[in-house]
């Protein structure tokens, strides 16, 4: 394929330095028959783009960049499993796909740097979480944010049974249960209290495994929130051998495969809703006490010849905000223009891309929840 499929963020692309850059969003569709008009929302938004180059490239040149868009715009196959929104970032060397959980406004460019501020939105936004569903036999992972989340696909090849974690050591409760203490209670099982305690000890290996695979893999590299779903009574078993330092101390106690997908994004979302309020709301207390030690600012041509400088150690923008222009990256002043134009772009995305470049924090908030009317305020190093 001439593109690739990603999930990770940020990709490589975004340090590639020869340009022309494309970024194409695209809120899309899960179900029928709302799906059916993406491919055709898409093939506009490629035509903007051929379009754009036009002004600037030659055919040659043209035809090369344009070859993804309309490989993916012939893959039925992917057109007919989407999400809620559809990210594209393309050069002369790469394109990469993102299929995203959260919907995105349409939008397609070609500029001399990539529009990152959706993705950084999607990927480092103070809302996300991940979702672990467990019993003693199989479990599911989730990762989701205020608008849904969507089950981790894992590779075929990683044990998720207690089955496949054990294998032979595996011992099969020949017991039954019973209804010791009510129907509604946890189950109970008549037998020996040895075999009761080999049962135990195989649920907790297996716990133990899925508390390793998920840290290991997915909460120490994104380093989110993680909400555990599962009955009363294996909470505190798996709470008692979990090193997972991300694990909320409130989860949902409920059989996660008995919940609906809107039931589960309604318990999750009970359950993160308070833990984001009170992170972005230190992060704007934070704000407030180094702006009054002027170290911090909501001035854009300050902030940009701070980034340009490396002392932006956290930088607060504007959601679904754009402030056309550009930021020279060699003198860091505010060139203002045109979106449309084909040299410029987006300020606060570029101030987005020196922060992230420069190993600073960079989170997007929503209008109501942003300090300042500028789209963007910042926290100096000094």
């Amino acid at each position: 394929m001439l593109y690739e499929i990603v999930s990770d963020f940020p990709n490589e692309i975004i340090y590639e330095k020869e340009g022309p850059f494309i970024s194409l969003y695209q809120p899309t569709h899960r179900h029928r028959p709302e799906n059916k008009q993406d491919i055709i929302r898409f093939k506009n938004l490629a035509q903007n783009i051929e379009n754009s180059l036009k002004q600037k490239y030659p055919e040659k040149e043209i035809s090369l960049l344009m070859k993804p868009f309309n490989e993916l715009a012939e893959n039925k196959l992917f057109w007919n499993h989407t999400t809620d929104g559809l990210a594209i970032l393309a050069s002369k060397r790469k394109c990469v796909v993102y299929k995203l959980q959260r919907p995105v406004k349409e939008l397609a460019v070609v500029s001399d740097s990539f529009h990152i501020k959706p993705l950084i939105r999607t990927f480092q936004s103070a809302d996300r979480y991940h979702l672990l569903g467990l019993n003693r036999k199989i479990f599911s992972l989730y990762e989701g944010n205020r608008y849904g989340f969507e089950e981790i696909e894992l590779d075929s090849d990683i044990p998720r049974t207690v089955e496949e974690v054990l294998g032979d050591e595996y011992r099969e409760p020949y017991l039954s249960p019973g209804a010791y203490g009510g129907t509604s209670g946890p189950a109970m099982y008549h037998g020996h209290g040895g075999r009761k305690e080999e049962i135990d000890k195989d649920i907790e290996r297996y716990f133990r495994y899925i508390d390793r695979f998920v840290l290991e893999n997915y909460s120490q590299p994104s380093k989110i929130p993680l909400i555990l779903v599962t009955l009363d009574e294996y909470h505190g078993i798996f709470r008692n051998i979990s090193h997972n330092p991300f694990l909320m101390e409130k989860g949902i106690k409920i059989a996660y495969d008995t919940l609906t997908m809107d039931e589960l994004r309604e318990a999750a979302w009970e359950v993160i809703e308070p833990f984001y309020l009170e992170k972005t709301n230190k992060l704007l207390e934070r704000y407030e006490l180094e702006r009054s030690k002027f170290l911090g600012s909501e001035d854009l041509a300050q902030i940009a010849r701070a980034a340009l400088e490396n002392r932006v150690d956290t930088l607060l923008i504007e959601a679904d905000r754009i402030k056309p222009g550009k930021i020279n990256w060699e003198t860091g002043e505010l060139e203002r223009g045109d979106l449309e134009d084909l040299d410029l772009h987006d300020i606060l995305d570029d101030l987005a891309q020196m922060v992230f470049k420069n190993k600073g924090q960079v989170v997007v908030l929503p209008k109501e929840r942003m300090p300042s009317t500028t789209g963007a305020v910042a926290i100096y190093r000094f």
